[in-house]
C-alpha cells in the first residue's frame, strides 16, 4: 500500500481531488508500461501541477490520475538495463502526471528512458526543490548562452521573478555574473530577488500593458516566465542581436507582438520547453544546476509541506501565492 494524491470524475462528471491509500497492483492497472519502481522521496508542485489539482485547465488528459510531475527518489526495481534497485534518480515531465501517473504519491512506475541520475552533490529534496522550474530556469540560462549572451553585454530581464523559474533564474544567472533586473508584482519580495542575487526590482506593471512595437533598448536578454503583452513588451525592449528565453504563460498564451523587434533589430526569441527536452540538454542541465546553484540559495526559495497538504496549495501556485518552490514530503 502507499498513499497519492487521486484525480478523478464521477459518473456525473463532477470532479474531485483526494489523498488515497493505493495498492501496487493500482501501479500495474494504470501505469503498467514503466520499466522502473520509483520509491518516491520527494515530489513538488508546479504551475501545470496547480492546473491538475484545481481542474481549471485540460491538463490531465487520463482518468483517474495521479498527478506530479516531478519526483525523486530511490528505485525500489527495475528491467530497465540503465537503471537498478538503490539507484538515485529525478523525473521531470514526459507527460507524467497528465496521461501517465506520476509522482505526488510515494510510489511511481515509470518508463527508465525518462529518468535523470541525481547528480552529486544533490540530495534528492533538494533535487525537488530545483523540480522543473529550476530546470527550466536553467534551460533557459543554457538557451542565452548558447546564442552568445555574456555578462559583459548588459542587464537580463526576468519576468515573474518571485515564482520557481524566476528565482532559480535569477540565482544561476548571478552565480555566472550577469546584472539580472527581476520583475514581479510582488514589492514586498524586493529583499528576497535581491538576496537571491537581482541587481534591480521593477514593477511588473511596467511590462504587462499593451506598449509600442518597439522600444528603448534595455536587455542584453531575457527569461521570460509569463507571456503575453509582458513578453511582447521584453521583445520589444531588448537591445540589437539580444536573446529572449519564453518558458511561461502566467499571463497568457496569446502573443499579440509585431515582427519589428526580430527583423530591425534581430532580437531571437527562443522557446523552451521542459516536458520533451532530449536526454543529452537534460543532463547538462542537472550537472550545471549540481555544480552553479548556490544551495544556501536554494534553501532560502524552499518551503516545505506534506502531501496531505499539496490539494490545498494547488490554487495557491495559480494565483501567484508562492514564494520561490514548494517541495512534497510524500511521507508526511
Amino acid at each position: 500500500m502507499f498513499k497519492a494524491l487521486y484525480l478523478d470524475k464521477g459518473a456525473d462528471g463532477a470532479f474531485q481531488a483526494s489523498l488515497r491509500e493505493l495498492d501496487d497492483t493500482d501501479l500495474g492497472t494504470h501505469a503498467g508500461d514503466g520499466d522502473v519502481v520509483l520509491r518516491v522521496e520527494w515530489s513538488t508542485l508546479n504551475f501545470k501541477d496547480g492546473l491538475a489539482l484545481t481542474n481549471r485547465s485540460p491538463v490531465v488528459r487520463k482518468w483517474p490520475m495521479v498527478p506530479g510531475i516531478d519526483g525523486a527518489g530511490t528505485v525500489e526495481s527495475s528491467t530497465h538495463p540503465g537503471f537498478s534497485a538503490g539507484d538515485k534518480v529525478v523525473l521531470n515531465g514526459w507527460g507524467v502526471g497528465e496521461t501517465h501517473w506520476g509522482c505526488l504519491a510515494q510510489k511511481a512506475r515509470l518508463k527508465g528512458d525518462w529518468l535523470i541520475r541525481l547528480p552529486e552533490p544533490l540530495s534528492t529534496r533538494q533535487a525537488m526543490s530545483i523540480g522543473t522550474a529550476g530546470y527550466t530556469a536553467m534551460l533557459c540560462v543554457m538557451a542565452l548562452q548558447r546564442q552568445g549572451v555574456t555578462s559583459d553585454q548588459g542587464e537580463i530581464l526576468v519576468t515573474g521573478a518571485a515564482g520557481g523559474v524566476g528565482s532559480v533564474a535569477i540565482a544561476l544567472l548571478a552565480a555566472n555574473g550577469y546584472k539580472v533586473v527581476a520583475s514581479t508584482g510582488r514589492a514586498a519580495e524586493a529583499d528576497y530577488l535581491k538576496a537571491l542575487g537581482a541587481a534591480e526590482v521593477i514593477d511588473r506593471k511596467e511590462l504587462s500593458e499593451p506598449g509600442k512595437p518597439l522600444q528603448r533598448e534595455r536587455w542584453a536578454g531575457v527569461v521570460d516566465c509569463v507571456g503575453s503583452h509582458t513578453l511582447v513588451n521584453a521583445c520589444a525592449q531588448t537591445r540589437y542581436r539580444g536573446t529572449v528565453a519564453a518558458c511561461g504563460l502566467a499571463q497568457g498564451m496569446d502573443f499579440p507582438a509585431s515582427v519589428a523587434p526580430f527583423i530591425l533589430r534581430g532580437v531571437r526569441l527562443i522557446g523552451v520547453d521542459s516536458v520533451m527536452c532530449p536526454a543529452a540538454d537534460r543532463n547538462e542541465a542537472w550537472q550545471r544546476l549540481a555544480r552553479e546553484l548556490d544551495l544556501g540559495k536554494l534553501e532560502r526559495i524552499t518551503t516545505e509541506i506534506g502531501l496531505s497538504e499539496a490539494i490545498a496549495r494547488g490554487a495557491d501556485v495559480l494565483a501567484g501565492k508562492v514564494r520561490g518552490r514548494l517541495v512534497v514530503d510524500v511521507n508526511r
